[in-house]
């Protein structure tokens, strides 16, 4: 434990004071930390934007589902090797994502890797299976604590997502981003990729939710079916090419609020 005065005597500055920072009533500064620390680095690394991959932890380069990872390792590929294009002055473009862990996230940052491209890795702390793969950049591999800050950094810079099958977890993130993209939460417009229609229309039944009107039938025009890399990659490249924005600004948008007194949602 670390000792809570100095040499001196003297009680350290808040700000070096390890029993307080770790304790409940600076978890307020825990949490500013998780945002601050990777927006840092995404400045310094120049990434302006993301395509995010997500998907179970579980599935590897061989066995019965090892076509999902081969497939997501040739996606990020050819994401990476496309996007080499929009370098410019340093500032990447479209830089592969993933939950920083083994199976699917494994395979996007592989595949990135594999195309000697920029490739950003999300990890966060759990008992089981979450370990950060070899396969991410270099200063590009974050770990969170907080899940909800983790989910904020896979939104913050992603223009596209593309969802391989996977278990809670990936259903959880998925859920977010289409609710976030549903309500119009988002200051941009994402692509939403879901690979492997037959797992994807077995799991989740979206039909149903528009025969029982709990959604819209035009929610389901939210997000799009893949089978192959080869049409992942067309869908996303013209998503992408649509809605390239010449400039952004530093800080991007995530979110616009809608209040009575700021229709346009221009406060944020």
């Amino acid at each position: 434990m670390a000792k809570q005065t100095t040499p001196e005597g003297r009680k350290p500055l808040a700000y070096l004071n390890e029993p307080f920072l770790n304790s409940p009533d600076a978890r307020a500064i825990r949490l500013l930390a998780e945002y601050l620390e990777p927006l840092s680095v995404f400045r310094r690394e120049k990434i302006r934007d993301t395509v995010v991959f997500f998907g179970s932890a579980r599935l590897r380069d061989e066995g019965p589902l090892a076509q999902y990872y081969n497939d997501a390792r040739t996606l990020a590929r050819m994401i990476t090797e496309w996007a080499v294009q929009f370098v410019d002055n340093g500032t990447h473009r479209f830089v592969v994502c993933s939950g920083g862990g083994p199976g699917i996230m494994e395979a996007a940052n592989r595949g990135a890797a594999d195309a000697g491209g920029k490739t950003v890795g999300l990890n966060i702390g759990l008992p089981f299976e979450q370990l950060p793969n070899p396969y991410i950049s270099p200063g590009l591999s974050f770990e969170f604590h907080y899940f909800f800050m983790r989910k904020l950094w896979f939104a913050y810079l992603a223009k596209a997502l593309i969802v391989f099958p996977g278990g809670f977890g990936t259903l959880d993130e998925m859920m977010e981003v289409l609710t976030l993209t549903q309500t119009q939460k988002l200051a941009k417009k994402i692509a939403i990729v879901l690979y492997g229609s037959t797992y994807w229309k077995e799991v989740i039944n979206f039909d149903a939710l528009v025969r029982h009107g709990t959604v819209s039938p035009d929610d389901l025009n939210l997000f799009q079916y893949a089978d192959d890399p080869d049409t992942a990659f067309r869908l996303l490249q013209t998503h992408l090419m649509t809605y390239m924005q010449p400039e952004t600004p530093e800080t991007p948008a995530i979110s616009k609020s809608r209040h009575p007194l700021d229709p346009t949602g221009a406060a944020g």
